[in-house]
C-alpha cells in the first residue's frame, strides 16, 4: 500500500524508539541511584582518596587550621615505618595473635557445631544462644568479666590454679602472659560466630552420605575426615579468610584490657595506628593504615589460592 512507510524506515523508527526507551530507563535508574552514589562518594571515596594523599605528607594535628599548607613528604612516612621498632613489635604481636587465635577459634566453633548438629533436643536453642551471646555482648562488659577472672589475687583463674598448688601470674601485667590472656578472651568471644557458620554448613550436607557410610561400616572419624571436612571446604575457606582479616585488625582487646602493654607486648598494628593518630601524626598514621591494608589484601589472596577447590 502506498501510504505505508518502507520497511527500512519502519525498522529505523522502531530502533530509535527502542534506544530512546532504553536511554530513559538508564537515566531513571541513575537518578534513583544518585542519592546513594553522592553519599558513597562523600563518605567513602573522598575519605579514602584523602587518606592516601595524607599518607604522603607530614600532616599533623597543628596543620588542621590550614590543611592546604601541608608539605609533601614523598615516601618518607613509608621509609620511616621500616625503621620503627614499635611497628615491627606490633607486627610480631599481630601475627602471633592471629596465628594462635584463628585455629583455636575455628576448632572450638567446629567442635560446638558438631555437638549441636547431632541433636540436643529442646536444649539446642538454649546452647546456641548461650554460645553466641559473647559475640553480641559489649566489649566493655566482656572486659569487666575477664578482668575479674584474671585478677592476680582474687581472680577465679588463679584461685583454681592455687587449688592444685600452682601460683598463677599477674596475667595482664606480665609480658609473657598478657598476649595468651588476650587470645583466650578473643577465642571465647568469637567461637560462637564460628559455631553458627559451621552449623549452617553442616546442616547443608546431605544425610544420605552419612547413611551410606554407616552401611559400609565407616567409623565416625572416617566419616568426619572423608565426608564432613570435604563438604565443609567452602565454609572453612570463608571462616579462615574473615577470621584472619578480623584478627589482623584486632584492636578492642588491647584497648580495653592492656592499653598495648606491658612493654608493648600486646600492641597491635591497629592499636599503634590509634596511638599515632591520637598523638597528632596524621600522615604517619595514614601510612601505617595502608601498610596494614596491603598486608591484609596479600594474605587474603594467598588464602584463596591455597584453600580454593582444585579442579
Amino acid at each position: 500500500m502506498a501510504f505505508l512507510a518502507p520497511t527500512g524506515a519502519r525498522s529505523r523508527s522502531a530502533g530509535a524508539r527502542g534506544v530512546s526507551a532504553r536511554t530513559r530507563r538508564a537515566v531513571a535508574g541513575w537518578m534513583f541511584s544518585l542519592p546513594f552514589l553522592v553519599l558513597y562518594a562523600l563518605f567513602e571515596l573522598v575519605p579514602v582518596v584523602a587518606s592516601i594523599a595524607i599518607s604522603f605528607t607530614d600532616m599533623r594535628s597543628t596543620d588542621m587550621r590550614d590543611p592546604l599548607a601541608v608539605e609533601s613528604a614523598g615516601l618518607d612516612n613509608y621509609v620511616r615505618i621500616l625503621s620503627d621498632d614499635v611497628f615491627w613489635q606490633a607486627v610480631l604481636n599481630t601475627v602471633y595473635f592471629t596465628a594462635v587465635s584463628v585455629p583455636f577459634t575455628l576448632a572450638a566453633g567446629l567442635a560446638l557445631a558438631l555437638a549441636l548438629n547431632r541433636g540436643m533436643g529442646r536444649l539446642q536453642t538454649f546452647f546456641r544462644v548461650g554460645y553466641y551471646l559473647p559475640v553480641v555482648s559489649s566489649v566493655i562488659a566482656v572486659a569487666v568479666v575477664w578482668n575479674y577472672l584474671l585478677a592476680p589475687e582474687s581472680g577465679l583463674v588463679n584461685t583454681a590454679l592455687g587449688v592444685v598448688g600452682i601460683e598463677g601470674p599477674d596475667w595482664l601485667k606480665d609480658p609473657d602472659w598478657a598476649m595468651p590472656a588476650l587470645i583466650a578472651m578473643a577465642v571465647w568471644r568469637h567461637m560462637g560466630f564460628a559455631m553458627v557458620i559451621f552449623l549452617a554448613g553442616l546442616q547443608g550436607i546431605p544425610g544420605e552420605l552419612y547413611e551410606a557410610a554407616r552401611l559400609d561400616g565407616v567409623s565416625r572419624w572416617q566419616s568426619f575426615r572423608h565426608i564432613t571436612l570435604p563438604m565443609l571446604r567452602p565454609t572453612v575457606l570463608f571462616m579462615v579468610v574473615i577470621s584472619v582479616i578480623g584478627n589482623l585488625q584486632f584492636f578492642e582487646e588491647p584497648f580495653v584490657m592492656t592499653q598495648g602493654g606491658p612493654l608493648n607486648s600486646t600492641t597491635s598494628i591497629s592499636y599503634q595506628i590509634y596511638q599515632t593518630f591520637g598523638s597528632g601524626q596524621y600522615g604517619y598514621a595514614a601510612a601505617l593504615s595502608y601498610v596494614l591494608f596491603i598486608l591484609i589484601a596479600l594474605l587474603a589472596l594467598l588464602q584463596f589460592r591455597l584453600l580454593r577447590e582444585k579442579p
